[in-house]
């Protein structure tokens, strides 16, 4: 079920910012070769100026003027760096970089203040706390009096915009990423599956995230309990 809150907030400021003329909220600051274990990427690091918070974009390959294959990747310490199961972040972070190197050229925006959907680490972490004693991701949030989902994608678009990236195929199950980005002017050609093997830790937060937060999770179908 999508929150219409989320589009309020999103609307919100896409007025603000065109009522007060203020231009795009990110700085380009350094850009840097990467070489990483699956390929050559350009580390290009941002500024966001109304946040402070700094970002980074990893870019393969010639990523100007045709549709891009880009993933906007939410940070997460505990799955990308930490390799838990709790949830299939590293995983799909893993296999988003494989992808864009095998398509030749791509982008992935890694998103720092998305950790918890927003919330930020502690907040994450004591939700976890909760789904040990039986509650869903979304409803350990509410019992924490938290948002369900804070993220707002405003950030990743003004990068790919910065990039001369205005149309990609995203690489995600969520449909309010694709969503967030044609609001933000993006166009989204295509929503590529991002689909990871489930595994026993993760299974009901796979759940919680298809029946609750309508990710396309087609590959649970036939799973015991979850089809």
């Amino acid at each position: 079920m999508m929150d219409p809150d989320d589009d309020v907030r999103t609307d919100l400021r896409v007025a603000i910012d065109d009522a007060l003329g203020h231009k795009p909220g990110v700085e380009q600051v350094v850009t840097v070769r990467l070489p990483t274990t699956y390929g050559e990427f350009l580390a290009v690091g941002y500024l966001d100026r109304r946040s402070g918070i700094e970002q980074v974009a990893l870019v393969h390959g010639d990523v100007v003027g045709e549709t891009v294959l880009t993933r906007v990747h939410s940070e997460c310490l505990t799955g990308d760096v930490f390799s838990s199961t709790h949830c299939e972040c590293g995983d799909q972070l893993s296999a988003a970089l494989r992808a864009i190197v095998a398509e030749g050229r791509g982008i992935l925006v890694y998103l720092q203040g998305h950790e918890g959907r927003g919330i930020g680490l502690l907040a994450k972490l004591r939700a976890m706390k909760l789904q040990e004693g039986g509650l869903d991701t979304v409803e350990a949030n509410i019992a924490l009096g938290l948002p369900v989902d804070a993220r707002d994608y405003g950030v990743a678009a003004e990068m790919l915009q910065d990039l001369g990236v205005r149309s990609v195929r995203l690489l995600s199950n969520n449909p309010r990423k694709r969503e967030a980005l044609l609001r933000y002017g993006i166009a989204v050609t295509e929503q590529v599956p991002l689909l990871m093997t489930p595994r026993a830790e993760n299974i009901r937060y796979l759940r919680a995230k298809r029946e609750r937060l309508d990710h396309d999770l087609p590959h649970l179908d036939g799973i015991p309990g979850l089809s």
